[in-house]
């Protein structure tokens, strides 16, 4: 029997139960986030990441990759996002006072919408930002790019000359066993034809995001991501969280998703129980003008 994944609300008007986002964040920041907890390691680690840093990070989720960041010594770390308040809400939990209790680190700051909000949020004197990310995976669904491109060209007036600015991507589909699981995601939004259904990464894709942004691209590099879970529930709801299932959701039904989810994750499950999917993800460095 598949186990209940997303918590959801009965609507009285019979029509598909409402996912509860706040709980779909908590799994993101519990369960899936930290899979690319290597990527972010490697980035900082080429950029040597530390007292000297000013990061701005795009598309900041729940702020894992911020909370590294500033664990370095960063002088100061930025965080914007627009696309989950809940998300947003655990990333202030983490970064600031409100949710530990203690004085925030001075220069943090969790921004609720667009690059261009920052200035607004904050000092209008605020110096440069030297390190500017963006980590949310990109050649995954299909046109997931073209937004990213416009935080860029927003972005980058709030960096200095020749600040780097880090893209991330899926690798080939050949080194990601992910790709097979997400086939799934593909295979039933096909009915709607949805711009947000799952395709495999290209090889050019950051290199062309980075081209649109009029960033020079300037080195790049590959890390090992493997996906582990200490079981199928906590696989099934980490892969639910990240939203790249919703297509197919609205395609067919949620207990539909789940059932052929959990058959596509049945050939990683090892006899512990627990379920571990190699992949490789990439990584470019551009420079702004």
């Amino acid at each position: 029997m598949t186990p209940t994944l997303v918590r959801q609300h009965p609507s009285p008007t019979g029509q598909a139960p409402r996912v509860d986002l706040c709980a779909r964040a908590r799994d993101w920041s519990e369960i899936q986030e930290r899979m690319l907890v290597p990527l972010y390691e490697a980035v900082y680690e080429r950029l040597e990441v530390g007292p000297g840093t000013r990061l701005l990070g795009l598309g900041c989720g729940s702020g894992l990759a911020l909370l590294m960041a500033a664990s370095r010594g960063a002088a100061a770390v930025t965080g914007v996002d627009h696309s989950s308040p809940e998300r947003l809400a655990l990333a202030r939990e983490r970064l600031l006072p409100d949710g530990w209790g203690t004085r925030a680190r001075a220069g943090t700051r969790v921004v609720d919408g667009s690059p261009g909000d920052i200035t607004a949020a904050g000092d209008a004197e605020t110096p440069a930002f030297t390190l500017v990310t963006a980590f949310e995976p990109i050649g995954c669904l299909a046109g997931d790019s073209e937004g990213l491109g416009g935080l860029l060209q927003a972005a980058t007036p709030l960096a200095g000359h020749g600040a780097p600015v880090v893209l991330a991507g899926w690798g080939p589909p050949e080194r990601c066993t992910t790709s097979s699981v997400l086939r799934v995601a593909t295979r039933l939004a096909d009915p709607l034809r949805s711009p947000g259904s799952w395709r495999p990464a290209l090889r050019d894709d950051l290199e062309e995001v980075a081209q649109r942004a009029g960033l020079k691209p300037d080195g790049s590099g590959r890390v090992a991501c493997p996906f582990g879970y200490a079981g199928m529930d906590s696989a099934l709801r980490g892969l639910l969280s990240t939203g790249l299932f919703d297509a197919a959701i609205s395609a067919t039904d949620q207990a539909q998703v789940d059932k052929e989810l959990a058959e596509a994750l049945h050939p990683y499950q090892r006899r512990d129980g627990t379920v571990w999917m190699p992949n490789v993800f990439r990584y470019l460095i551009a420079r702004t003008p």
